[in-house]
């Protein structure tokens, strides 16, 4: 009875006061009003007995759905939880500590978890219907969401959300986290400030994105950055910023904005620093083309597993795109754009570190020849599954260490010292 009557107070709240929900910040005392005479209405005119507990009950979990996240809103405020992924309605999944478990935390029903989609899609122009069943947003503190919803998802409607780490905004932090060690850390802000183009490699939850945005930070305030991306993750604090954001096409079938189109518009507006969220196809050849032409200091996101594969993926990208090149001509463009290749990996304890450095040196016989600076030599696993290792450099020295020097960034070459 209790889940009924909250069903059709929530119905009734929505329908009667909708303006509450496209204020920018909503009244809770208004809101917490409009909910407590709903609530009375339906109970006097259904004749219904309701304790006072159940009412108090029934009305706090409304208002965290109306201005929290519902059921998992305990979750969202765990700075220790960074995944929530939620298969349907009866089934919501937690990385905790870089751990993965099913939780004790349910939803009543598809409805209640449709309620939650439809409040995390209000304040973006993106939608999920049956005309578009998935999509991506991100939320105002820069945790991203992915939401597909049935025919395509079998269980019920499916949401992921990949919490941002509000606690990370300097190397310092990376370094506690076991991301990377000093001598790593010094070394890529080094980078960032004599602009060295960087590739920022891992698979899905690596944590790559989340390095790329710490580095960021150490972007002079004076350089114009141009951030492109599907789906907005990166908060830098520079002032001269420009945030652009794909659009997917319409119901008609219209107005889709695609990252390559994003990307040949931000040639046109004089930028300094071009930050691409994610490459996925054909723009691969327009930034290599672009940072040959001068747009230096560029930084990338790619779904790889190792640097080799990093060469192998745009490769495969550039050729598929049907752009007529050759795969020389191709390599060419790679060694003259591409820097650094940043390899980040979860390992089996969960912990997020930077498994290789590694330069883009030339070609060797057709094929890029790729070195690595640093790289983490994982030493073994303890019975309790903690990962033991620590990072090693290799002695060698980066071929644009002159940079440095010429950029004015101090950087001693002990740093490169072999392990």
């Amino acid at each position: 009875m209790i889940r009924m009557l909250k069903a059709k107070v929530r119905d009734k709240v929505i329908t009667s006061y909708g303006r509450l929900f496209s204020a920018e910040d909503i009244s809770a005392q208004e809101l917490e009003s409009a909910v407590n005479k709903i609530l009375s209405d339906f109970v006097s005119l259904e004749r219904i007995t309701l304790q006072g507990s159940d009412k108090e009950r029934i009305i706090r979990e409304l208002m965290n759905d109306f201005l929290g996240f519902g059921p998992i809103d305990s979750l969202m405020k765990d700075n220790r939880v960074t995944e929530i992924m939620i298969n349907g309605p009866k089934k919501v999944f937690v990385e905790r500590d870089g751990k993965s478990g099913l939780s004790e935390i349910t939803f009543e029903d598809d409805k209640q978890l449709m309620y939650l989609i439809y409040k995390l899609l209000a304040p973006t122009r993106r939608r999920v219907d049956e005309s578009c069943p998935y999509n991506d947003v991100s939320l105002k503190d820069g945790s991203r969401v992915n939401i597909i919803i049935p025919p395509l998802a079998l269980d019920g409607p499916s949401v992921t959300i990949r919490k941002f780490l509000k606690d990370l905004r300097v190397v310092e932090d990376l370094i506690k986290m076991g991301t990377m060690d000093r001598r790593m850390a010094d070394f890529m802000v080094a980078c960032i400030k004599a602009k060295i183009n960087i590739m920022f490699s891992g698979s899905t939850g690596a944590g790559k994105t989340t390095t790329l945005g710490v580095l960021s930070n150490y972007i002079s305030s004076d350089e114009r950055i141009i951030t492109i991306e599907d789906t907005a993750e990166l908060h830098l604090n520079q002032p001269n910023l420009v945030r652009l954001e794909t659009r997917m096409q319409s119901i008609e079938g219209k107005g889709e904005v695609s990252i390559r189109e994003l990307f040949k518009n931000s040639l046109r507006m004089r930028p300094e620093r071009i930050i691409l969220g994610e490459i996925r196809s054909s723009e691969a050849l327009d930034m290599l083309q672009a940072i040959c032409s001068g747009h230096t200091g560029s930084l990338a996101v790619l779904h790889a597993n190792t640097p080799q594969e990093v060469i192998y993926r745009l490769e495969t990208m550039i050729l598929t795109s049907g752009i007529p090149i050759s795969l020389e001509a191709i390599h060419r463009q790679m060694t003259a754009a591409m820097d650094i290749i940043v390899q980040q990996e979860q390992l089996l304890d969960g912990s997020r570190k930077i498994t290789y450095i590694t330069q883009v040196n030339g070609m060797n016989d057709g094929q890029i020849n790729l070195e690595d600076i640093f790289i983490y030599d994982l030493e073994g696993v303890s019975p309790a599954g903690k990962i033991s290792g620590k990072w090693k450099a290799t002695g060698i020295i980066p071929k644009f260490f002159k940079k440095f020097e010429k950029s004015g960034v101090p950087l001693s070459k002990d740093v490169f010292n072999k392990d």
